[in-house]
């Protein structure tokens, strides 16, 4: 039987005007989390494996938690490298970052990575796998670059300067800033706030955007991230599930053990 795969996140983007699209990182490597963070209302999740607890496995749990959500799933691999490229294709991933993209020819070989030969070099298992659905998606060897995005981060000084570049080579769809490894290149780690990074991620933005992809940026901060979309920021990741546990455990733990060091029962009373 024919299976039909979902449009790739570039159709999500180029859909999306007039606002941009709000996303959320997964990176507890929990299918459970996924699934609950995917019927959150939100427009995209990443599942990283390059900070992440995630391998194969965790990632197809996760691909196949979050199937039957309305939200578009991109997979951040941990390297650019066409093994893991290959696997995390054929596991059913339709959409890939790579991070820490600094060249021209560094985001050459992403493409290389994720496109079938001629014009590329990944491996042919398309029978043998979730990608195709085993051979259920019609013409999927011929076809697999409309059911695929590459999105390539840009997260260095390198990669600023080389932005105009990297978005112009074939077969990008789109590029994310990462301001905080972006700020430890420019000796400023844990300040990705600092007006120099501030600055060096809207440059990457002004370049992205002229070569007429779109472009997208981590910002927790609600206020930095509304910022960077009233910069042109299409696509943005505004929180993350293992950061939200530890900050809303924090302050339930603040709640009620601050409540009971103050009002502590009487041990001899009864609790009921």
């Amino acid at each position: 039987m024919p299976f039909r795969l979902k449009a790739p996140f570039r159709d999500a983007l180029r859909d999306a005007a007039p606002r941009p699209l709000a996303g959320m990182w997964v990176c507890s490597g929990s299918a459970t989390v996924a699934e609950i963070c995917a019927g959150a209302g939100l427009d995209w999740l990443l599942i990283d494996m390059e900070h992440g607890p995630n391998g194969l496995g965790s990632v197809l749990a996760q691909l196949q938690a979050v199937a039957a959500h309305p939200v578009v799933p991109l997979v951040r691999v941990p390297a650019n490298d066409p093994v893991t490229i290959k696997q995390v294709l054929d596991l059913g991933a339709q959409n890939l970052l790579v991070p820490m993209v600094s060249s021209v020819a560094e985001a050459r070989a992403a493409v290389e990575a994720v496109r079938y030969p001629p014009r590329g070099r990944r491996g042919v298992g398309s029978a043998l796998a979730r990608s195709a659905r085993w051979n259920r998606v019609d013409d999927y060897l011929t076809e697999a670059d409309r059911y695929t995005s590459l999105f390539v981060q840009v997260e260095t000084v390198a990669g600023v300067e080389a932005a105009a570049g990297i978005a112009a080579v074939d077969g990008i769809d789109g590029v994310f800033v990462g301001p905080s490894d972006l700020a430890a290149s420019m000796g400023l780690i844990g300040r990705q706030t600092h007006p120099d990074v501030t600055a060096a991620v809207l440059r990457a933005f002004e370049a992205v955007r002229e070569a007429g992809l779109p472009v997208g940026v981590n910002a927790f901060d609600p206020a930095v991230a509304r910022a960077y979309m009233d910069a042109g920021a299409t696509f943005v990741l505004v929180g993350a599930d293992v950061a939200m546990l530890a900050r809303g455990s924090e302050a339930l733990a603040a709640r009620f053990t601050a409540a009971t060091a103050t009002a502590a029962p009487d041990a001899n009373r009864a609790s009921y």
